[in-house]
């Protein structure tokens, strides 16, 4: 972890830390920085184990994907992760067929996202880039959304109008 993504968890106490910084070596700041980070982060990764997940194929490859069923589970998302397993994601359901849209504020991998219509079917598919607020639209109305590492899907050969395998046994959206 860098010095500057551990100095952004403590945004807003920027003036303690460089009041701090400035007596002690930069070593011994980012190693006190990792240590009061650590709750902060496993935090994170505990919440991610308590998420649902789903198995789910699409043209024959698995993935196990974590659930995000709720108007919190879908807020945060993958934000504050580091890391994603290999054929690991985050499968995003909602109430109702509908315009979607997603960004990466505070979300530090790399992501491809597909959108799912109620029918299963792949809508389309973006890349999107880590820690940006600019928004990727899904390309008519998606019940599902299910983010990837960036270039998942076309390395699977993986495009828009092929089926997801397993949605039914996702657990609803509980607005």
């Amino acid at each position: 972890m860098s010095f500057d993504a551990l100095r952004s968890l403590f945004d807003g106490h920027s003036h303690v830390l460089a009041r701090w910084a400035s007596s002690v070596s930069a070593r011994s700041v980012v190693a006190a920085l990792a240590v009061l980070a650590a709750p902060i982060c496993f935090g994170a990764s505990a919440r991610a184990s308590e998420l649902p997940t789903v198995e789910l194929k699409i043209k024959g490859h698995a993935i196990r994907a974590e659930v995000a069923a709720t108007d919190e589970t879908r807020t945060i998302g993958l934000m504050n992760r580091f890391s994603l397993r290999p054929d690991g994601g985050m499968l995003f359901v909602f109430s109702d067929p509908q315009p979607l849209a997603f960004w990466m504020k505070n979300t530090y991998v790399p992501l491809s996202i597909a959108f799912i219509g109620a029918d299963g079917r792949i809508l389309n598919i973006e890349d999107m880039a880590p820690l940006t607020e600019s928004t990727h639209p899904s390309r008519g109305l998606a019940l599902y959304a299910l983010e990837m590492k960036k270039g998942w899907f076309a390395s699977h050969d993986i495009g828009p109008g092929d089926r997801v395998e397993g949605l039914d046994k996702a657990p609803p959206a509980k607005d």
